[in-house]
């Protein structure tokens, strides 16, 4: 019997996928389960519609990523912290900070875990600090950081 997964089954397949199993095994475990449905022409244009929609979304939010590093490149936020007079920090600036000004500053949320610094921001000066948006967009912000 030919059956489609609804979701990952070890040693089987992944979701998505169309496997032929033994008829016993498809109806007490998969159907049952329901992890999986009988690969009637209906249920194979359902999945069809259902993997062409899901490619529709993965592009709209890759678009909307490229559209937001866009407008990111351009922007820049700026944090006040304590300095001594060389231009060192008292402490250093993190990715929190980071986040908290952009969505300050510029209106947008960004999320702290998606960027990412090599080193803690401790003087004063201009950084480009690298946000992935995407699995495939990496967006650049400009964080200027001035000292009291």
């Amino acid at each position: 019997m030919k059956v489609i997964l609804f979701e990952d089954v070890k040693s089987l397949g992944k979701k998505g996928d169309i496997v032929t199993v033994n008829d016993g095994y498809a109806r007490n475990f998969i159907l049952k389960k329901k992890l999986g449905a009988e690969a009637t022409s209906k249920n194979l244009n359902d999945l069809k519609l259902k993997k062409q929609n899901d490619e529709k979304k993965a592009a709209e939010i890759l678009a909307s990523a490229e559209k937001l590093a866009g407008e990111l490149s351009d922007k820049s936020v700026t944090l006040t912290i304590k300095a001594g007079s060389d231009g060192r920090a008292f402490g250093s600036v993190s990715t929190k900070e980071i986040s908290a000004a952009a969505k300050e500053q510029l209106g947008y949320d960004l999320d702290k875990k998606k960027m990412h610094l090599n080193e803690p921001i401790k003087n004063i000066g201009t950084y480009l600090v690298p946000i992935k948006l995407h699995p495939k967009v990496t967006a650049e912000l400009k964080v200027i950081v001035n000292g009291k």
